[in-house]
């Protein structure tokens, strides 16, 4: 399955009545737009907003299940504190702080 695919599988499998406002593109939501999103949706919000953001880059060929389960809860809790900042930003620096704290769990092994 091509990665166009999966993004296209993963946004239909999100309610547009779970979204706070369908009208505004999500790389421009704040975290209250995100956080106006059923609980139940906001995962699956980060997985397809993850795979928006590294479309077009080779490493988005496999899944980091391990990091997604990492950095979910990282922008959910980032979001809380700070609900009228970007939810995109939240999304790029949670990866962010996610990859570091791997890279640095790599070299200590």
């Amino acid at each position: 399955m091509k990665l166009s695919q999966l993004v296209l599988l993963i946004a239909i499998a999100v309610p547009v009545s779970a979204a706070a406002d369908t009208k505004k593109p999500v790389a421009k939501w704040t975290c209250a737009d995100f956080l106006g999103v059923e609980d139940d949706f906001r995962p699956k919000l980060i997985y397809w907003a993850t795979a928006q953001a590294k479309a077009g880059n080779p490493e988005v060929a496999t899944i980091n299940i391990e990091g997604m389960e990492k950095v979910i809860p990282i922008i959910i809790e980032d979001c809380k504190k700070a609900p009228q900042d970007s939810f995109w930003q939240k999304l790029e620096a949670g990866w962010k702080r996610v990859e570091a704290d791997m890279k640095s769990l790599e070299k200590k092994l």
